[in-house]
């Protein structure tokens, strides 16, 4: 276990969760990206397509691709954002929330299987590691020419 990096162990991590979405997804006729997506949209006041990339952590050419094949199949419904003219909102359509609902049962089911194997204690530690990660990156503490790596780290 010592010789695991942490990103590799967030890596490999991350892609089996993806591929278990994914797998659980086509049981949806779906995919996690949709899936994802139809979460991220605010079911009752729809959600401005600019601020739904950077809540997702996707590029626009990727969300583009994914909100066009969603509104082809009947999930979204883009209309004019009233408080911005140049603007998008994005809504839900009756099929869009119920497909959203369908997302939001099996992350809860997975968050649910986790939990009942995870003590909280290890959770939060998880999470605190996660938050500590997160944070060294946006404040650029990891790659910056200030940095420099000490071995006194915990052992």
């Amino acid at each position: 276990m010592k010789d695991i990096t942490i990103d590799y162990a967030l890596r490999a991590t991350w892609q089996s969760v993806a591929r278990m979405y994914n797998e659980e997804a086509k049981n949806f006729g779906t995919t996690m990206a949709v899936g994802f997506t139809l979460l991220s949209i605010d079911p009752k006041t729809g959600t401005p397509s600019t601020s739904l990339g950077p809540k997702m952590g996707m590029e626009a050419t990727s969300l583009s691709r994914i909100l066009k094949s969603m509104e082809e199949k009947g999930l979204i419904t883009r209309k004019p954002n009233p408080e911005d003219g140049r603007g998008v909102l994005i809504y839900l359509t009756p099929f869009g929330l119920e497909k959203r609902e369908d997302s939001k049962d099996v992350v809860l089911r997975f968050n649910e299987v986790v939990r009942q194997n995870v003590s909280e204690e290890e959770l939060n530690n998880f999470f605190k590691v996660m938050e500590t990660i997160n944070g060294l990156i946006s404040e650029k503490k990891i790659y910056s020419r200030n940095t420099k790596l000490n071995n006194n780290h915990h052992q």
